[in-house]
């Protein structure tokens, strides 16, 4: 079971190009909203075509402009999940499941089938309901049935909690693991969640602007990331341009300051990423400590955020930005200290001076 997918597609001011191998099991594509995800889908389920490009499931070409190979949506047999589920809303639940098994399947078979899915994704007692006289939750289910009773050569989803609340979210993603535990064969997850993609993904695309910028194993996209978009989609608050000034100092515009790398820069350096829970307060000036000043704070159940000021900026700093949120966004350094902090929360106002952990600097080329 395997994908290979080398596309381009122009739309407008967007330009798709796309290349992607994948084998069995779960591969994520990860991005922002408008970085071409759901496009790319779209492409593979024959929704869209490319300008140009090849497209081959499970060594069946879909796609191929040279060859001049465009298989229909039907015809490539996909299984697409969309947010909404798109149940038939005059089928009935058996009705919406036996949706997809082709006419051509006897009806013992068929009724064999679809018997088999409403077992696995525990909704038989919903089988003469229709989809408006089911919770959210059974709808899932029924569309995950529905899915798996076609056969299908490979399964995608597109964001398909986006719109659901956070206990929810963790109790209808049982029914995706029973699911992908079911299918032998590739799934491709669309998402823009990092923790989502972690649980579900056995590696992760990172897509930005319509390419893939980095793909990995979803460990090494947190814990050793590449670009800036993976840096930012991996939860990283604090993520500015740099200039290599040194073998082992690079300086931020944005922030107006030096930071010293004892590791090395490499050649090619363009960005810097740490993490605001990796912050440190310190007694005494040392190597990447910075007098600040707290001009925000806000709470949550467990910590306390902070957006600090770098007060001694050097020449050679961006501006200050006359829009105030830019400025705070753009020239701040975001920090997260947990409720329990011995050292106590930082307050509006305060100055203190902050360490950037050297160790915890994320460097990335991107």
């Amino acid at each position: 079971m395997s994908l290979e997918l080398s596309i381009r597609k122009h739309l407008g001011s967007f330009d798709l190009d796309v290349d992607l191998t994948a084998g069995a099991g779960v591969v994520g594509l990860l991005g922002a909203s408008g970085c071409g995800k759901t496009l790319t889908m779209r492409c593979i389920a024959g929704i869209e075509t490319p300008d140009e490009g090849r497209i081959v499931v499970n060594d069946r070409v879909f796609f191929d402009s040279e060859a001049g190979v465009n298989l229909s949506p039907q015809e490539r047999k996909t299984a697409l999940l969309f947010q909404n589920y798109m149940l038939f809303p005059n089928f009935t639940v058996e009705g919406n499941v036996g949706a997809g098994i082709p006419k051509s399947v006897p009806a013992d078979e068929r009724k064999r089938i679809i018997d088999r899915e409403l077992h696995r994704f525990d909704v038989t007692a919903f089988a003469k309901r229709y989809p408006h006289q089911l919770s959210g939750g059974q709808q899932q289910r029924v569309a995950l049935a529905r899915m798996l009773a076609a056969n299908p050569c490979i399964l995608m989803l597109d964001e398909p909690f986006s719109a659901l609340d956070s206990h929810l979210k963790m109790m209808l993603e049982q029914n995706l693991s029973s699911l992908f535990d079911a299918f032998d064969g590739t799934i491709v997850y669309v998402s823009h969640d990092i923790d989502e993609a972690l649980r579900f993904c056995d590696s992760i695309a990172v897509m930005e602007r319509g390419h893939i910028v980095e793909i990995d194993q979803g460990r090494e996209i947190v814990d050793a990331p590449h670009s800036k978009a993976a840096l930012k989609l991996s939860g990283c608050k604090n993520v500015v341009d740099v200039k290599r000034t040194g073998d082992h100092t690079v300086f931020s515009p944005q922030w107006g300051v030096t930071l010293r790398i004892p590791g090395g820069v490499p050649d090619g350096t363009k960005a810097l990423g740490v993490r605001a829970s990796y912050l440190e307060r310190a007694s005494e000036p040392g190597e990447n400590v910075f007098r600040m000043r707290v001009d925000r704070v806000s709470d949550s159940r467990f910590e306390r955020s902070a957006q600090l000021a770098f007060l001694d900026r050097e020449s050679g700093a961006e501006p200050e930005a006359n829009d105030r949120e830019m400025h705070f966004l753009h020239q701040h350094l975001f920090w997260r200290v947990t409720h329990r902090d011995e050292q106590g929360l930082p307050e509006t106002g305060e100055e203190l001076l902050v360490r950037i952990p050297s160790e915890k600097i994320y460097l990335v080329a991107e």
